[in-house]
């Protein structure tokens, strides 16, 4: 059974930035507004944060609910994981999320700085300093058959790209422009040389971007 290297549901701003600059700890994505951002998302019925029955239906709350299918494992950046730069000062923070992190699964923390593993309810956190090709070999194992996912951010989506080792991608692109951060690409048609492409528009203003291997 081939197990995927899957991107989803990452969001850039319409001139290919998936954050801002200056990420702090009340910034998380810097000087973007996650709520114009992610907006889509967060309005669908299928949003895990979500606390009322409503909420939109249709094309983004298929990808909102596709998240979590047949995903086993999931690797990130450092950045992704938390604001600190560096050696770690301790050992205290232990992510965004609170004591019921949205993954579900054991997560690969990619840094030059590792710290011992710990768990908050059913997710694992694993801090690793190895290339791309070592790290999704440990996720693999760790997936037990089931798919990876790519969370991010863009610094490390580029790496696993560069390295050839994305099977599909979905990238969401907001109608907002940033100016500066982090940059996935100039322009989608980067990928084109190793990718098909499906571009398919939401009633929600993003446009949804369906990458998959050559």
């Amino acid at each position: 059974m081939t197990q995927l290297l899957r991107v989803q549901n990452f969001t850039v701003s319409a001139d290919g930035f998936g954050a801002g600059d200056g990420q702090s700890l009340e910034r998380p994505f810097g000087h973007a507004n996650p709520g114009r951002l992610i907006a889509w998302a967060g309005a669908t019925a299928s949003w895990p944060g979500r606390t009322d029955p409503g909420g939109s239906r249709g094309l983004d709350d298929y990808f909102t609910r596709d998240y979590a299918r047949g995903i086993g494992a999931e690797i990130m950046g450092r950045n992704k994981f938390g604001p600190q730069r560096g050696p770690w000062q301790d050992h205290t923070w232990q992510g965004w999320w609170g004591d019921e992190p949205p993954f579900h699964t054991p997560v690969f923390v990619m840094t030059h700085h590792p710290r011992p593993s710990f768990t908050l309810s059913d997710t694992t956190f694993h801090f690793v300093d190895g290339t791309p090709a070592t790290v999704l070999e440990q996720a693999r194992e760790a997936a037990r058959g089931e798919d990876v996912r790519l969370g991010g951010g863009a610094t490390t989506i580029r790496q696993f790209l560069d390295a050839g080792l994305v099977d599909t991608l979905h990238v969401a692109v907001a109608p907002v422009k940033l100016g500066s951060g982090v940059r996935l690409w100039e322009s989608p048609d980067e990928l084109l040389d190793r990718f098909h492409l499906d571009v398919v528009p939401s009633p929600s203003g993003v446009t949804h971007h369906l990458f998959w291997r050559k």
